[in-house]
């Protein structure tokens, strides 16, 4: 099923999301429709703050950038529980980002080319790993929403300036895109 996915402003989005056990319910559907939601909204990734789930799921899919990028082909998996355990910031990069939750935003964010990460996988079996290349910005993109965390939020005064009326405007319900969406209402 494809969810709405939740735009800024809504309060879900800064909150730190909660690991899970074993035992939440449907978490195999939840996954599904996440990669369901992702797909039908052109992204590689999504956090389940995104669907209005303060919860530590994140899928990522980039399969569709295989064309591009050969050693992602049929890259799609899940992450529950993920945290970011160290920043590898010897080298870094400044690429451009955007956001299902931010429509029409895109902004260079600096970080880092490699992540060490913990997580369990749907079958809740563990994995300790470093992650590099495009994965790398991708996860930690993904990561930063369980934090309640933005990539606007890595952005330099003077550019969160530059979008300050574009966000008051998502704040506001002002917002146009060809996916489902649930605006922020007060």
């Amino acid at each position: 099923m494809t969810l709405p996915i939740y735009i800024y402003g809504q309060p879900v989005l800064r909150k730190v999301a909660q690991d899970i056990t074993e035992d939440y319910p449907d978490i195999k559907t939840l996954i599904a429709d996440m990669f369901e939601t992702n797909t039908a909204s052109d992204g590689v990734g999504l956090a389940a703050p995104q669907i209005g789930k303060s919860i530590r799921v994140v899928i990522i899919d980039l399969d569709p950038l295989s064309d591009e990028l050969p050693e992602y082909k049929d890259y799609r998996r899940a992450y529950i529980n993920g945290h970011i355990i160290e920043y590898d910031d010897s080298q870094t990069d400044n690429l451009e980002e955007g956001c299902l939750s931010l429509p029409g935003i895109h902004e260079s964010v600096k970080r880092a080319k490699r992540v060490h990460i913990k997580y369990v996988d749907e079958d809740f079996k563990p994995h300790d790993e470093w992650v590099d290349g495009y994965l790398a910005r991708v996860v930690q993109h993904e990561f930063d929403h369980l934090e309640g965390t933005m990539f606007i939020d890595h952005l330099s005064p003077f550019r969160k300036q530059m979008i300050r009326s574009k966000l008051k405007a998502l704040a506001a319900g002002k917002v146009r895109c060809g996916y489902r969406i649930k605006p922020y209402k007060k």
